[in-house]
């Protein structure tokens, strides 16, 4: 079976044939082979698992994907698209999300630490438990996103949008909240130990 992956111009950027083939596996072989899949259109697929890294993912489309425990570790997915997809215990420790798209998404217990979010659209995204400690989430957008329990250790959160958030018993140890907007986020049994609140909105 021949399977072509476009980029969000529908021009072919790989292509894979072999017996029982699928997206997986296709995607699988052009990792292997370093493929640059940057604006690759890979909408709905089912890619649990895959391991990406030494990708370019740049501004590649995952809406609605199922990518449930995937290997994105230090991957460039700037201006990626993750809307309503499924990342439940993904690692994408390090990876450059600049701009990118998780409106939706299910981030569930997922791995963040360290990587760069500025400007990220978060809004509605399921963080529960998620592990954003030392990320880079300048002027992110959590509004009305679930961040229960989730870890924010030292994270630099300047200027972001918590609007109606709920952060029950997340973890901001030492985060700059510098001008952040936290109207109508429910911040209960959450640790604020050493936060700076300058500039903060709570009202």
């Amino acid at each position: 079976m021949k399977i072509e992956i476009k980029n969000r111009e529908m021009d072919v950027i790989f292509v894979h044939t072999c017996i029982d083939n699928t997206i997986k596996n296709t995607i699988e072989i052009a990792v292997k082979n370093k493929v640059n899949l940057r604006g690759a259109n890979l909408t709905v697929a089912d890619l649990t698992g895959v391991n990406f890294t030494g990708v370019n993912l740049e501004g590649a489309d995952f809406g609605w994907a199922d990518l449930t425990g995937v290997n994105f570790a230090g991957v460039n997915l700037k201006g990626a698209n993750f809307g309503w997809s499924n990342l439940t215990g993904a690692n994408l420790i390090g990876a450059n999300l600049e701009g990118a798209n998780f409106g939706g998404a299910n981030l569930t217990g997922t791995n963040l630490t360290g990587t760069n979010l500025t400007g990220a659209d978060l809004k509605g995204a399921n963080l529960t438990g998620a592990n954003l400690t030392g990320a880079n989430l300048t002027g992110a957008d959590f509004r009305w996103a679930n961040l229960k329990g989730a870890d924010l250790e030292v994270a630099n959160l300047k200027g972001a949008n918590f609007g109606g958030a709920n952060l029950k018993g997340a973890i901001f140890g030492w985060t700059n909240l510098r001008w952040a907007n936290l109207k109508g986020a429910d911040l209960k049994g959450s640790d604020l130990k050493g936060v700076d609140f300058v500039g903060a909105d709570f009202d």
